[in-house]
């Protein structure tokens, strides 16, 4: 089995796939046709796939969640790539992991770098898995770029309610800018530090670990966070804490399914009408045990889950 490395350059504009739309829905697509001549980032992608894979079926991509990367999915992506066959493409977001930063950060240009960097792949179908603030992309590519998406899949996030819990984010960003190393020193030490400044902050020790993913050694031997942590600050309240209220009225009609963690509240028990006005076809299955973070608290049913939806749509 063969995984590759990849980083897409994109220089050119997008052009958005909901054209058809325009004589429909004028006024809810004027802000994406906007935030469609603004200018794209380079994104970063792994990609799973054996070298000997002649799968017919789509390929998988994969959104992480706001202050992950695409390596937070990378023992996922093999097992799905395993069980499936498929092709899996976990992406790194704007302002993320080994892609480009910019001071723009919305869930339409998010979309609209993904649609760039599967055209540069030459990919004209894939089945889309998103979770939190990756599962608002996967939800806004699948509704402007409907014959693009053959299956659509959300963790634990949804388009018509905003979990309280998600506000208490935006403290995450000051407690990682008033961290301070000094240069120099070994990364296991870095992240040791990084740990006991933040603990005073983030009792959470699983939390403070996925932030530490981020602590990155440059050349010079200082250290940094590879978020940009300004523009995700600046873009928090107004562009990442809500779904794009300009979408209503859109509908992505494919196989889609919300996946929310029985102690999570960003999703509730009774959301799936709500939900359906935009995803009709969609079903909600709930994993008892896990939080916001289904995937790594629960991942042998997730990953049965999402396998089983994979293999019947």
């Amino acid at each position: 089995m063969l995984f590759n490395t990849k980083s897409i350059i994109s220089k050119s504009i997008p052009k958005l796939c909901t054209n058809i739309l325009w004589r429909q829905y004028p006024v809810i697509l004027r802000s994406a046709t906007t935030t469609s001549n603004a200018e794209t980032v380079d994104l970063a992608y792994s990609s799973y796939e054996s070298t000997d894979s002649t799968s017919p079926l789509p390929p998988l991509v994969i959104l992480h969640g706001l202050l992950g990367s695409k390596n937070n999915w990378n023992s996922m992506s093999k097992a799905i790539h395993k069980t499936t066959g498929r092709k899996v493409i976990s992406i790194d977001a704007r302002n993320h992991g080994d892609s480009k930063h910019s001071s723009q950060h919305t869930y339409l240009h998010m979309a609209h770098d993904v649609m760039k960097l599967l055209k540069k792949l030459e990919i004209s179908k894939v089945s889309v898995l998103g979770h939190s603030m990756g599962g608002r992309t996967a939800m806004v590519l699948s509704l402007l770029c409907s014959d693009l998406v053959s299956s659509l899949i959300v963790v634990d996030i949804s388009p018509v309610k905003t979990s309280p819990q998600i506000f208490s984010m935006a403290n995450l960003f000051d407690a990682m800018v008033a961290v301070s190393i000094r240069s120099g020193i070994a990364m296991s030490k870095a992240r040791k530090l990084a740990d006991e400044q933040l603990k005073a902050v983030i009792p959470d020790v699983n939390l403070r670990n996925f932030l530490i993913t981020n602590l990155v050694q440059t050349n010079s031997g200082s250290y940094a966070w590879r978020v940009n942590i300004p523009a995700l600050k600046e873009n928090f309240q107004q562009n990442i804490a809500t779904f794009p209220a300009s979408l209503k009225g859109l509908q992505y009609a494919g196989p889609t399914l919300f996946i929310g963690g029985s102690l999570s509240d960003y999703i509730g028990k009774n959301d799936l009408p709500e939900i359906q006005e935009y995803f009709p076809l969609a079903d909600l299955i709930f994993v008892e045990g896990a939080g916001h973070w289904v995937h790594s608290q629960k991942p042998e049913k997730f990953l049965e889950i999402v396998c089983k939806f994979l293999a019947e749509k």
